[in-house]
C-alpha cells in the first residue's frame, strides 16, 4: 500500500515538474523582452529541478542513489539562479537596459510627432 502511495506522489510530483519545464519554455518563447523572459525561465527551472528531483529520489527509495541526487539537485539549485543573474549582469553591462514601459527588446524607432 505504501508503494502505491509512493509511485503516485513520486509521478505526480514527475508530471508537475514537467509542466514547470513546459511552461518555463512557453513563457521563453511569449514573454516579451530579455529580462522577462531569463525571470521566467530561472522561476521554472528553479521549481521544476525540486519537483522532478524529489519525484525522483522518491522512486529511487533510500539509497546511494537518493543521496547522488540530492547532490546533483544541490548543485543545480546553486549554480541555476547564479547562471542567469550572471547572465542578466552581462545584458546590463553590455547596454541592455531593462526598460519597465517597454514591451520588446528592439529599439525605439523617433517617430516624428
Amino acid at each position: 500500500m505504501i508503494d502505491i502511495a509512493l509511485d503516485i506522489l513520486s509521478w505526480i510530483l514527475l508530471v508537475l515538474g514537467g509542466a514547470c519545464v513546459l511552461i518555463g519554455g512557453i513563457g521563453g518563447l511569449r514573454l516579451p523582452n530579455f529580462y522577462t523572459r531569463i525571470h521566467a525561465a530561472s522561476l521554472t527551472d528553479t521549481m521544476a529541478t525540486i519537483l522532478i528531483f524529489v519525484g525522483m529520489m522518491l522512486q529511487a527509495g533510500l539509497t546511494l542513489a537518493t543521496l547522488k541526487l540530492f547532490a546533483i539537485m544541490l548543485f543545480l539549485l546553486l549554480t541555476g539562479p547564479t547562471a542567469t543573474y550572471a547572465l542578466a549582469n552581462a545584458a546590463l553591462l553590455s547596454g541592455l537596459k531593462p526598460d519597465a514601459g517597454t514591451t520588446s527588446d528592439k529599439p525605439k524607432e523617433n517617430t516624428p510627432e
